[in-house]
């Protein structure tokens, strides 16, 4: 799908057209946005924009040299957005490519940045002057998304940490199942940080005649090193919650196991006594007893008391 936008007074605006019509306006449009663009789609925008569309393999390739480059084209910049899934997130590549009259972005999959970028520019509240504003527009509400997302995951842990150190009733299993999804998160949204530096990096080495957006990438840079500073506070906190929750866990399996080293303590003297007068000898003084059968059940609970009575005393139960 091929989404079309100009910039009409510092405001973006949606070009509305059919589908037929799309390529009498690709020239006019400023921004291009092609969400799961197809073949024809493709060929479209590559015989009108005279450049190649990136395949989607080529988009997830991880060298910096294949992320953030230059040619006859433009700005060819491949970054990492954050997109959530099913109580999890997963990462997505958009190829972005900044020409001098347009910006152009390539994706796969519906991300939540963009569609909160199309809702604001419907409401006119996305102000940008030219394709190069709104390249770091994008990457601005990026990493606003993206703090965001750090602080639910922080609001997150905090509630795992209170069912860990002091719910007494929690499940302890499903705790560490859910600072396992947290610590992927985490994990992601610090990898999707670490590459807008790397992009804005690239973009401060080649915006050399956009002093304003210049000084909004800088503004980006310190934003991402504070988020950066508090995804490590998280990783932090996650593997002390983790520890604890493990500790616990064995903490728990300890007391069971107690329990049963004790049973079996306390009923090996009964056992022991209930095998001897267990034996088939055909001599035992024992057998004869008027009181042999409630002598040797006095000497088994006897004998049962006797190491719980001594275990009390010493403070082991």
């Amino acid at each position: 799908m091929l989404r079309l936008f100009r910039i009409e007074g510092g405001l973006i605006q949606e070009i509305q057209c059919a589908d037929e019509e799309k390529e009498l306006h690709l020239k006019d449009a400023q921004w291009i946005d092609a969400h799961e663009p197809d073949q024809e789609e493709r060929s479209l925008l590559e015989r009108i924009l005279h450049t190649d569309i990136p395949e989607s393999d080529e988009v997830d390739e991880i060298e910096a040299s294949a992320r953030c480059f230059m040619d006859q084209a433009g700005i060819h910049i491949h970054s990492l957005f954050l997109s959530p899934s099913e109580g999890r997130h997963h990462t997505v590549s958009v190829a972005c490519i900044l020409q001098t009259t347009r910006l152009i972005t390539i994706r796969e999959d519906e991300i939540a940045d963009f569609r909160l970028l199309r809702m604001r520019a419907r409401r006119q509240q996305v102000e940008v002057q030219s394709p190069q504003g709104l390249m770091v527009t994008l990457l601005e509400q990026k990493v606003e998304n993206q703090a965001d997302t750090i602080e639910d995951i922080h609001r997150q842990l905090e509630g795992v940490s209170y069912s860990v150190l002091e719910d007494e009733d929690s499940e302890l299993e499903d705790a560490i199942s859910k600072l396992a999804r947290l610590e992927d998160s985490n994990g992601k949204a610090r990898l999707c940080l670490m590459d807008t530096q790397r992009d804005i990096s690239f973009l401060l080495r080649h915006l050399h005649t956009q002093p304003d957006q210049l000084e909004t990438l800088r503004e980006i840079m310190r934003d991402i090193e504070t988020l950066m500073s508090h995804t490590t506070f998280l990783f932090d906190k996650i593997n002390f919650l983790m520890d604890s929750t493990q500790g616990f866990i064995n903490i728990q399996q300890n007391q069971i196991i107690k329990i049963f080293s004790i049973a079996a303590v306390v009923f090996l003297p009964p056992t022991l006594i209930a095998s001897i007068y267990g034996m088939n000898f055909a001599h035992m003084p024992e057998l004869d007893w008027l009181l042999g059968y409630p002598w040797a059940i006095g000497l088994m609970i006897g004998a049962g008391i006797a190491p719980y009575w001594y275990f009390k005393r010493k403070g082991w139960l």
